[in-house]
């Protein structure tokens, strides 16, 4: 570990995941309901973007994108042994971030270019210092990370120059779905049958997680082959038939670490849950490819599902755990995750139902800021005040 002086400026600028998890939290807490009073024509947005596309690039290039810095921050100071991105850097990738959202909202009355070139500008900062970070550390064997994280960058630019050019966005969309989809995949795949087997060690649960091998990889490999054909050609047969071997490939995938035995640690389960999303949504992508099922159906159990789902547990147990808070979701934020979950199958099961008066799309969007608000109101204060001493359990 490099040594460097103490930190000793605000708790919340001390790690990456701090403000990053906080403003993501935040940001989701706000966008969702500023969508649906657009939707209903109660609200006008600024910008270039339609309110569809604001809605589903601010969700998936906005909300994410800081989710996914939060998570790099932390992760490869652990890789490379380095001190972590604090103070003045921090705050200014912070601010970089913040600009790209009121950029993309119309705040500023920029030209297209400009809001591009601006929201653009804090992934390209991100993946610049992440390769910095790991060069300086000799940790070679992650640089691979930074793969992902430029074609997200991509997608981003080509979500922007679509619009621009066609009035709405058609592959930047869904090469943005694809390479979140990758990346949960890809560091799900890794972290969550790590918990659960240390986890089941403690606990004297058995069988454990199968490790990550072979079958692993042929997973990896078939969804990201049918991610990238529903990419380019979302309506063929073969993207179709891709996405049902990728949906049954990652479902006995799941099952091979056998989640259903985490119940004791919410944590824990929430991570599978979320995985659980994937496959589903991937048929359900596959389904709609055929014509059976709307578009829609897909995006919001890969987007509500399992990239909220996904995120939303990573941020709980990274924010509790890296400031040494016991590793337990307590009511507050098990039930957080559960309006999470609710929030996507609510979407993708009763857009058009109306239960007491209040229709299915209010209530899928009531349950997602229910689950971000308790998050906040949790976690929130955990963020902003200093690291424990020590963990005072584990789970």
């Amino acid at each position: 570990m490099v040594n460097k002086p103490d930190y000793t400026g605000p708790a919340l600028f001390s790690y990456g995941f701090r403000p990053f998890f906080l403003g993501a939290a935040l940001f989701a807490l706000g966008v969702v309901p500023v969508w649906m009073l657009a939707y209903s024509g109660r609200l006008t947005l600024g910008g270039q973007f339609s309110p569809l596309d604001w809605h589903i690039h601010e969700l998936l290039f906005g909300y994410t994108s800081a989710v996914l810095a939060g998570f790099l921050f932390t992760a490869v100071p652990n890789w490379t042994g380095r001190m972590p991105t604090r103070g003045l850097p921090l705050i200014v990738l912070v601010v970089l971030w913040c600009l790209g959202r009121l950029a993309v909202a119309g705040a500023f009355g920029l030209s297209p270019l400009m809001v591009l070139l601006i929201d653009a500008a804090f992934l390209t900062a991100v993946a610049a210092m992440v390769v910095a970070e790991i060069v300086a550390g000799k940790n070679w064997g992650n640089l691979k990370v930074v793969i992902p994280v430029g074609i997200y960058l991509a997608a981003n630019v080509t979500f922007h120059l679509e619009a621009m050019l066609t009035g709405g966005s058609d592959i930047g969309r869904r090469l943005g779905f694809a390479v979140v989809a990758f990346l949960i995949m890809l560091i799900g795949g890794r972290i969550i049958p790590s918990f659960t087997r240390n986890w089941m060690v403690k606990q004297g649960v058995t069988p454990l997680p199968a490790p990550f091998g072979r079958f692993d990889g042929l997973c990896l490999i078939a969804a990201a082959v049918a991610m990238l054909l529903w990419t380019a050609w979302p309506e063929a047969v073969v993207s179709a038939l891709s996405l049902v071997a990728a949906a049954l490939l990652h479902a006995v995938r799941l099952s091979r670490w056998h989640g259903e035995r985490t119940w004791p640690s919410p944590l824990l389960l929430m991570l599978h849950l979320a995985y659980l999303f994937l496959p589903l949504g991937f048929l359900a992508t596959a389904l709609a490819g055929l014509g059976l099922l709307p578009t829609a159906t897909g995006m919001h159990l890969l987007g509500i599902g399992s990239t909220g789902g996904m995120t939303v547990a990573v941020m709980m147990r990274a924010s509790l755990g890296h400031t040494g808070r016991a590793l337990e979701a307590g009511r507050v934020l098990t039930t957080g995750f559960v309006c999470v979950a609710l929030a996507a199958l609510v979407r993708v099961v009763l857009p058009d139902a109306e239960i007491a008066g209040i229709g299915g799309l209010w209530i899928a969007a009531a349950l997602w800021v229910a689950g971000f608000g308790l998050f906040v109101w949790r976690i929130g204060p955990v963020l902003l005040r200093p690291k424990l001493a020590r963990r005072t359990a584990n789970a």
